[in-house]
């Protein structure tokens, strides 16, 4: 669902851009309220998961499209919803500059569309009240299964919508709307059965690792299963995203039922142009053409979000410590 910046205008782009930044900034506030070093670490492994999670396409059948996990879902089940969209947002913003997946222009939308709708909207309103305090197995599978159908739904809602308010003429906004709702409606249910499983898994065995929203600290000590996920990681994006399907995915199958082409037209606004032409410069693997391109972004999200989460965190404590050496 990485729109790309031919499918926005630049009003479109720069009112995606601002709301996003305003989230991430409303969750750098939030993080800074934990001065423990349980969630960090965590924060990192989880997101570096993710992004491998992401390469996986898998084809839906008898459509000839593909999908992937968005993974926002698990994300804020493991780690909270606010902590859970700075990790998706690094992911998105990792993906856009060094792997050119979604346009430059089109990030702030695409951090809204897929990392807002799933972590902030979906996971608190569908999964929590399915879910509920005691996450029995059987509340997890259904809360997994309606929270993610729910989050690409919503997604598919916003890019209809965008693109509509952008006057892309060439995706009318009724059809365009049927097609990347029914195609995202499967590409759900798959992600909501990954999710399901793998949080399955994690109340079986480490139940502490799952958020509690009674308490603000993350009260478990990752431990050892920071070093399995860590292993699940390089596992898929070493070895299995190499059996990632190569039909579309289901944006480029909507737009390709509507146009006879999954491409659109170069963006020609200036602000485009500039996005293109920065986006060229920083993206040092496109199209994911290295064979390490899984590992590296994997280790760059895991960095990129260790060190932007533990300088909040660590200001947080600076600040509690000064204020109680004033006291």
């Amino acid at each position: 669902m990485h729109m790309a910046d031919a499918l926005l205008s630049t009003p479109v782009a720069l009112t995606g851009g601002a709301v996003a930044a305003a989230l991430i900034g409303v969750a750098g506030s939030r993080i800074k309220r934990y001065t423990q070093d349980n969630l960090v670490p965590l924060m990192g492994v989880a997101g570096a998961f993710v992004f491998a999670a992401q390469m996986v396409n898998f084809s839906i059948p008898a459509t000839g499209s593909s999908g992937h996990i968005v993974g926002g879902v698990l994300l804020a089940a493991l780690l909270g919803p606010w902590a859970a969209f700075l990790t998706l947002a690094s992911v998105l913003i990792i993906q856009c500059l060094v792997f050119a997946d979604g346009g430059l222009m089109a990030l702030g939308c695409n951090v809204v569309n897929m990392a807002a709708m799933s972590c902030l909207v979906a996971y608190p309103l569908v999964f929590r009240p399915i879910a509920g305090r005691k996450m029995s197995q059987g509340g997890i599978a259904v809360a997994s299964l309606a929270a993610c159908v729910a989050g690409l739904e919503l997604g598919a809602l916003l890019v209809t919508a965008e693109t509509e308010l952008s006057g892309i003429t060439a995706l009318p906004g009724s059809r365009f709307l049927a097609l990347m709702a029914a195609i995202h409606l499967p590409i759900g249910f798959c992600e909501g059965l990954a999710t399901a499983a793998v949080l399955m898994f994690v109340r079986k065995t480490r139940p502490d690792l799952l958020y509690s929203p009674d308490g603000q600290e993350h009260a478990s000590r990752p431990g050892k299963a920071l070093w399995w996920l860590a292993g699940a990681t390089l596992l898929i994006a070493g070895g299995l995203a190499f059996l990632t399907s190569s039909d579309p995915d289901g944006l480029e199958w909507s737009i390709a039922r509507l146009t006879g082409d999954a491409g659109l037209p170069e963006a020609g606004s200036a602000m485009a142009r500039g996005a293109e032409g920065i986006q060229q410069a920083t993206a040092v693997m496109p199209d994911y053409d290295s064979s390490f391109s899984g590992v590296i972004g994997a280790v760059m999200v895991l960095a990129l979000v260790i060190a932007f989460a533990s300088l909040l965190t660590r200001r947080r404590a600076t600040a509690v410590s000064h204020n109680g050496r004033k006291a």
